[in-house]
């Protein structure tokens, strides 16, 4: 069987499952006062844990969740969350909120850097959306030994994974990758052999890893 390797600064509790965390995430202290928006949307659970961090007041403010997972955060720290995605994608998900928040004043919390045009296609929906970084995260720089051998599965779980991988290793033709949604595929370099988990999750990830 080809080794698994799971690029996530969130540990697989899976014993076959080599976890190479390849990212380091640096929380940023907002300094707006969320509740004057009428709504809050998160596309990450690192957004919640930075809100999190600096014990900002949100809950009370009705919350849209890209995914389960990150809904499932969002219910965890007794948030207001009214809606959860059903496609898991960026843009995809701005198209399913964008007529619910028409004309209502929201607010994006985000990271530093983000690939989908969910704000740009809320702003052109009448939406009066405005955004807020709350982390950035960057390659790690500890030293990382560890020998990838031929015909491994490579989890890819962000486009920021795919960078810091290829910064470290040589991307070699026998392997396989699985990625987390279709936007971290589009980083991949061409001609890769890969595959998109059904849904927008490291279990889905891995799950289907298992079946190649």
């Amino acid at each position: 069987m080809s080794d698994i390797y799971l690029l996530s600064n969130v540990k697989s509790k899976e014993e076959d499952i080599i976890n190479l965390p390849l990212l380091k995430i640096k929380f940023i202290e907002p300094k707006e006062d969320l509740n004057t928006y009428d709504a809050l949307i998160f596309t990450s659970k690192n957004a919640i844990f930075s809100l999190e961090n600096f014990n900002i007041d949100y809950k009370k403010i009705p919350s849209y969740a890209i995914a389960p997972k990150t809904a499932q955060i969002l219910i965890e720290h007794n948030s207001n969350l009214v809606y959860t995605g059903e496609s898991s994608h960026g843009n995809e998900f701005a198209n399913e909120i964008k007529q619910t928040l028409k004309g209502k004043n929201v607010l994006y919390i985000r990271a530093k850097k983000v690939v989908s045009s969910l704000e740009d296609i809320l702003i052109k929906n009448s939406v009066k959306c405005d955004s807020l970084i709350v982390y950035e995260t960057a390659c790690s720089t500890q030293k990382n030994n560890v020998n990838i051998k031929d015909n491994s599965i490579i989890i890819f779980t962000s486009p920021s994974t795919i960078e810091c991988f290829l910064n470290k290793y040589k991307w070699d033709n026998s392997y396989v990758a699985i990625c987390i949604g279709k936007t971290t595929a589009s980083y991949l370099p061409k001609n890769t052999k890969y595959f998109i988990s059904k849904l927008t999750s490291i279990n889905s990830c891995i799950e289907l890893a298992r079946t190649i």
